[in-house]
C-alpha cells in the first residue's frame, strides 16, 4: 500500500460509509472491516476510527443494522443520523442522508489530538476541510479510487491531499473472502459465532446489507 506512515504518529480514520461502499463495489470487492482496522493499527498509533452512515428510521428492519452493530462493538465509533424524505420538482420521492457536516466537525474537533487524518471518501466537498486541517499542521491521506469508471475521487480532493491511497491497491489487505459473501445477512446475523466478550467474530457483508 502506497502512502507515508510513521510508527509514532497519531492516526484517525474518518470513513464516509456510503462513499467507501460505492468505491469498493465499483472495484468489485467487499470490505472486511476487521482487516481494515488491523492494517491501520499497524501503520501508526490509531486513536479513533469513525464510520458515518445515514439510516432510514421508519423501516421495521434496516438491512445495514447488523453491520452497524458489529462495527460499534469492534473498535469503530459510529456516527449515524436519520435520513430525510422529500419530494422533488417532478413529484418523485427522494431520500437524503448526507453526513458531510458530521464528518467535518469531528475532523476539526479531533485535529489537536492527531498527526495524520485518513479520509475514506472521494467527495470533492471535503477539499476545504483537508486544507483547513493541513493549516493546523496535520497530514491528510485520502483513500478512494481512480480505477473505476468514472473515477470515484474528485480531482480537487486528490490534489489537495498529502497522499492519495488507491483503494484497488489496498484491496488485497482489506477485502473480504468472496466465499463469505454467499451467506444472506439475516442468516449471518442469527448464527454468527460470538467470542468470550460477546462480540461477533466477523463483520456481516456490507454488500449484502446494503443490497437487501
Amino acid at each position: 500500500m502506497k502512502g507515508h506512515f510513521y510508527d509514532n504518529e497519531r492516526v484517525a480514520l474518518f470513513i464516509d460509509g456510503a462513499n467507501l461502499y460505492s468505491a469498493a463495489r465499483a472495484l468489485g470487492f467487499d470490505i472486511d472491516y476487521r482487516r481494515l482496522l488491523t492494517v491501520f493499527r499497524e501503520k501508526g498509533r490509531l486513536v479513533r476510527a469513525y464510520y458515518y452512515t445515514a439510516l432510514v428510521e421508519d423501516q421495521e428492519y434496516s438491512p445495514i443494522r447488523p453491520l452497524i452493530d458489529w462495527l460499534d462493538y469492534n473498535g469503530y465509533t459510529m456516527v449515524t443520523k436519520p435520513t430525510k424524505e422529500f419530494t422533488d420538482a417532478t413529484g418523485r420521492r427522494k431520500i437524503k442522508g448526507n453526513m458531510d457536516i458530521e464528518l467535518a466537525i469531528d475532523v476539526l474537533e479531533m485535529a489537536e489530538h492527531l498527526d495524520h487524518v485518513i479520509l475514506f471518501s472521494g467527495d470533492g466537498d471535503f477539499r476545504r476541510l483537508v486544507e483547513a486541517v493541513q493549516r493546523k499542521g496535520l497530514r491528510v491521506s485520502v483513500v478512494s479510487t481512480i480505477k473505476s469508471s468514472p473515477p470515484m475521487v474528485a480531482d480537487e480532493l486528490r490534489r489537495q491531499a498529502d497522499d492519495f491511497v488507491e483503494l484497488s491497491e489496498l484491496a488485497p489487505l482489506i477485502a473480504r473472502n468472496p466465499s463469505e459473501r454467499a451467506a444472506r445477512p439475516a442468516v449471518a446475523a442469527q448464527f454468527a459465532h460470538r467470542d468470550q466478550d460477546g462480540e461477533l467474530d466477523d463483520a456481516p457483508s456490507e454488500a449484502l446489507m446494503r443490497s437487501a
